[in-house]
């Protein structure tokens, strides 16, 4: 079990992350401060729901954790002015397995709950491919 925290101001979008399997990572999340829209994209080929994505706003006050299972990728924007986000995986990071998707996805329209032409985006996650360029091999 690998147990992390993150610290991030309004309007940081993180995401959309996962590993590839044999490397894949179940994630625990919850919020200890603050208020996020935490959101998980389904990527198990044969799934009903392949390639749709759900979200949740999770924070301090409504206590809410939401399980990732393996074979999402997962990321969130921070809708508070700062956010402490937990989160416990069952699969220690593998550098080489990691992999991602765009944030502004057109196929997937994830809608972030924030302005985001103002967003904080690290230059990792901008680089990602999109939903239909992304490597993964989970199968449903």
């Amino acid at each position: 079990m690998q147990d992390n925290e993150s610290k991030s101001t309004y309007g940081v979008i993180r995401g959309l992350h996962y590993q590839l399997e044999p490397y894949a990572q179940a994630k625990l999340v919850r919020v200890l401060q603050g208020s996020v829209f935490d959101v998980a994209v389904d990527l198990r080929k044969n799934s009903p729901t392949f390639g749709k994505w759900f979200g949740q706003e999770l924070n301090s006050e409504n206590k809410l954790q939401l399980l990732i299972p393996r074979g999402f990728a997962h990321g969130f924007s921070v809708l508070s002015e700062t956010a402490v986000f937990i989160y416990k995986c069952d699969e220690l990071y593998n550098k080489d397995a990691e992999r991602g998707i765009n944030l502004f996805d057109k196929d997937l329209s994830i809608d972030w709950k924030i302005d985001t032409n103002k967003s904080v985006i690290s230059e990792k996650d901008k680089m990602q491919p999109s939903f239909n360029n992304a490597e993964y091999n989970f199968i449903y």
